[in-house]
């Protein structure tokens, strides 16, 4: 489910791009921890089903390697319990962890695009206003796989545009644990429109030069991914 080489270039500062900028070509372990994220935010895989590496190695076809590291992820994200020597099961963290998490997520973005706003350059702010625009085609069009993907971009040029790295690495690390709950809640109904929306307000505010709007634009904004999330939790 991947998005092919989008023609916008994020701007990113070079002694930020190790941390804001993947290589295209995906690893099999990011493949593997996304199919399985999908599964288990859907239902398909319900808390307490074990996940047998070999099992798994051979469904994807791969060697035990990168579904060792798909694991190591899905269980910093809280998806799954893994047990040394003894597998890992699927799991779901409470209420109050994922509460904890979306929190911390969402000072972290709050923070990341009030510096954008403030210290986001030309080039940068038509990059940014392109691939919003671009979102708002994708999302008439009902395309969710090439919404979610550029999402992830989305974010990223806000994270970079704020030109503090250490800043940009805290908030990629937590996002990273967030991901599979992120991406999930995009299956609710309507979710695109809003999130479209909430980008509006977003982009607005950081054009304007406006700090403390961006941050709240931004805050409110996680927020509301994390209710649509516990929305969607609830109907699978």
């Amino acid at each position: 489910m991947s998005l092919p080489e989008s023609p916008i270039a994020l701007a990113v500062p070079p002694t930020a791009a190790a941390t804001t900028a993947r290589p295209g070509r995906r690893t099999r372990a990011e493949d593997i921890r996304e199919q399985l994220a999908d599964e288990i935010t859907r239902g398909q895989q319900p808390p307490g089903t074990l996940l047998d590496e070999s099992a798994l190695a051979a469904r994807f076809g791969v060697s035990r390697t990168p579904v060792r590291e798909a694991i190591r992820e899905l269980a910093a994200s809280g998806l799954i319990d893994a047990r040394p020597h003894r597998g890992a099961i699927v799991a779901r963290p409470s209420f109050e962890r994922l509460q904890n998490m979306f929190e911390v997520m969402a000072e972290l973005e709050a923070l990341c695009a009030g510096l954008c706003a403030q210290n986001i350059n030309p080039a940068e702010r038509r990059r940014l206003e392109t691939l919003h625009a671009d979102m708002g085609e994708m999302m008439r069009l009902g395309d969710f796989a090439a919404y979610r993907e550029a999402n992830e971009q989305f974010h990223a040029s806000i994270y970079a545009g704020g030109h503090n790295d250490y800043l940009v690495e805290l908030t990629l690390a937590t996002r990273q644990r967030l991901s599979p709950f992120r991406r999930a809640q995009f299956r609710a109904l309507g979710r695109l429109a809003l999130s479209h929306l909430e980008h509006d307000r977003v982009v607005t505010a950081i054009l304007r030069g406006d700090r403390d709007g961006a941050a709240m634009a931004m805050r409110d904004h996680i927020a509301i991914v994390h209710n649509a999330y516990e929305k969607y939790a609830q109907l699978i």
